[in-house]
């Protein structure tokens, strides 16, 4: 398992960081793992998961 910090989150997925907390207030994102008092990461393969989900349900959308 490997932790990544915010940087590479919003490199991975485009958003920048205060869309990332956002979805997560809406729970509609991975939630970080803290670190200690002023440290948050996430776990790669959760933010690698949330990606397949949307490429998925862009390809399951009916076209217009």
């Amino acid at each position: 398992m490997r932790l990544i910090k915010l940087k590479e989150v919003m490199d991975c997925t485009g958003l920048a960081r205060s869309t990332i907390y956002k979805y997560i207030s809406e729970q509609a994102f991975p939630k970080p793992v803290p670190l200690g008092e002023r440290a948050v990461a996430w776990v790669e393969s959760e933010i690698q998961e949330w990606i397949l989900e949307k490429v998925a349900q862009r390809d399951n959308e009916k076209p217009h």
